[in-house]
């Protein structure tokens, strides 16, 4: 379940489907602004049952770039945050992060694995 202060990470090749996902979660959570991917802003904010922040991390060369944009404090917010990529910064990510792996198949289905989460 998530609550204030979770961290969910994404991981996934190309194509295979994390913006959706994060649009899926939002609606779940109240949000009704349309969701973007942040691959060039980095850094997303929305407003729903509670703050909901999406990040793409794709971009940075390290979780010290993360850091220098003020990331950290996303990480231990009061709102739901998720990252693209995460598994860049895996060092300095939270304890009780929840990790998302998509993978996707050669006819467009997809396997989902959460792993950290209370389901």
């Amino acid at each position: 379940m998530l609550h204030p202060g979770s961290v969910i990470i994404l991981n996934g090749l190309l194509g295979t489907g994390k913006t959706t996902f994060v649009k899926g979660m939002a609606i779940g959570l109240g949000v009704s602004d349309c969701i973007t991917s942040p691959s060039f802003t980095l850094i997303n904010e929305y407003h729903g049952d509670v703050p909901f922040f999406h990040i793409d991390v794709y971009r940075l060369d390290s979780p010290e770039e993360f850091e220098f944009i003020g990331g950290e404090d996303y990480l231990y917010s009061e709102g739901i945050t998720v990252i693209e990529w995460g598994e860049k910064i895996k060092q300095i990510l939270p304890p009780g992060t929840i990790q998302v792996k998509i993978h996707i198949h050669t006819d467009g289905s997809r396997i989902i694995q959460i792993e950290g989460a209370d389901l």
